[in-house]
């Protein structure tokens, strides 16, 4: 069992940046692929980033490309998505996953390749 604990949601400008946090516990967590995805209302839940075991392996929806960055600590457990550059389309509950895979390098870009969610964090940007 891995239990997943996001933090750092908010409300922010357009235009700002918020950093979000999704700590782990339970087993090995350097042996997860970790992702990001988000749900607006009325909307289904769509992915936003995602990473390998190391992070050395990371892709984004377009939609966040090169304003979102997904980083990950193995040491704290830990990982990360820088929001910048924030839009009012952002706006959605930010949930992150954990899923189970047998090697490094590889990113898990659907949600039905995650084993353990958390709970969301609410991120609103206002224009």
């Amino acid at each position: 069992q891995v239990h997943l604990v996001e933090s750092g949601g908010g409300l922010v400008q357009a235009g700002g940046s918020l950093r979000l946090s999704c700590a782990a516990s339970g087993r090995t967590f350097s042996s997860y692929a970790m992702g990001w995805f988000r749900q607006a209302p009325g909307k289904e839940r769509e992915f936003v980033a995602g990473s390998s075991w190391s992070g050395g392996s990371t892709y984004y929806a377009d939609s966040v490309k090169g304003r979102f960055t997904i980083s990950r600590d193995n040491a704290k457990n830990t990982v990360y998505l820088q929001m910048n550059s924030l839009k009012p389309e952002d706006t959605a509950v930010y949930y992150c996953a954990a899923g189970s895979i047998d090697q490094d390098m590889v990113v898990i870009a659907h949600s039905l390749g995650y084993d353990y969610w958390g709970q969301g964090t609410q991120v609103t940007v206002s224009s």
